[in-house]
């Protein structure tokens, strides 16, 4: 019943996107321009090409989907005066999330001001090593508790092994809403690891993004290999806490914008209709909300 139900509705959108009762919405992109109005940080490791926002639209465009949630990049570190211009350019098509200096005592009020300029949320990335044990340190309580009331999303690019740091966090702040980045690219080679992030399904506003099958996979396109990792956090979390992404334009090191898509769209037989309906669009907009 569940795959008939999946093939109803990827006939009828296939014959026209009009008759979906949702818009498909990317909760995973970056931008970047070679510009010096926008300089980037010191050391940054940047691609010759650009990623722009029109570069993005045209792709959208072309894949039927609607709006995105840009993650401010990393070439600019902490400055996210490119970021904003773009949602100012934009209102409407894109959301931002903002980074700010984990180990900067006032990165709480930087959070805040960005806020008031329209950013929703911040991105934290701490690295398994030692040089990421800022994450459990003193200047992390404030800032998530910032998040907190401030009502924005805190999103976490960590790896399988930070999971139980974040667990740590949110024992003090269960009601703020955190999203974790790519299934904490958690190595296809030790499945039992996942556990760490499945555990987390205890606070009720955590939400994953299912992307970088493409990323931990060691197979071609459809990744099955990833995808059970994919069932996992499924048969845990359920749809409505799962939501897809692209992570343009890094997934063109390694596929397209077009595949990131359809791997979830077309090629997870395990999900249904109002599974995709959730995690193409609803989980989304439970986190970051579109007029």
């Amino acid at each position: 019943m569940r795959e008939v139900s999946r093939r109803t509705f990827l006939a009828a959108a296939a014959a026209s996107p009009f008759l979906m009762d949702y818009r498909i919405i990317d909760p995973h992109v970056h931008v970047w321009k070679h510009d010096p109005k926008y300089p980037f940080a010191g050391g940054a490791r940047v691609p010759d090409r650009d990623a722009t926002p029109e570069m993005l639209l045209d792709l959208m465009k072309a894949n039927g989907v609607s709006k995105t949630v840009i993650i401010q990049v990393i070439h600019y570190k902490y400055d996210n005066s490119f970021l904003a211009d773009v949602l100012k350019r934009f209102p409407g098509t894109f959301q931002g999330v903002s980074r700010v200096d984990p180990l900067d005592p006032e990165a709480p009020d930087h959070l805040s001001r960005l806020t008031e300029q329209g950013f929703r949320g911040v991105r934290l990335s701490p690295s398994g090593d030692a040089s990421g044990d800022w994450f459990r340190g003193p200047l992390m309580p404030p800032l998530w508790k910032r998040c907190s009331d401030l009502k924005v999303p805190m999103t976490v690019l960590a790896p399988i092994t930070r999971m139980p740091d974040v667990a740590a966090l949110l024992e003090k702040l269960p009601d703020l809403t955190v999203v974790i980045d790519h299934m904490a690219d958690c190595p296809i080679d030790k499945p039992a690891e996942l556990e760490k992030l499945i555990a987390l399904k205890r606070f009720p506003k955590l939400f994953v993004k299912i992307s970088h099958t493409w990323s931990i996979s060691k197979q071609p396109y459809p990744w099955t290999d990833a995808q059970e990792y994919v069932k996992r956090l499924h048969a845990a979390y359920g749809p409505q806490r799962l939501m897809w992404a692209t992570d343009w334009p890094i997934v063109e090191g390694h596929s397209t914008y077009a595949r990131a898509l359809s791997v979830v769209r077309d090629e997870m037989h395990f999900l249904n209709a109002d599974d995709l309906q959730w995690m193409l669009s609803k989980t989304i907009e439970r986190v970051w909300p579109f007029a």
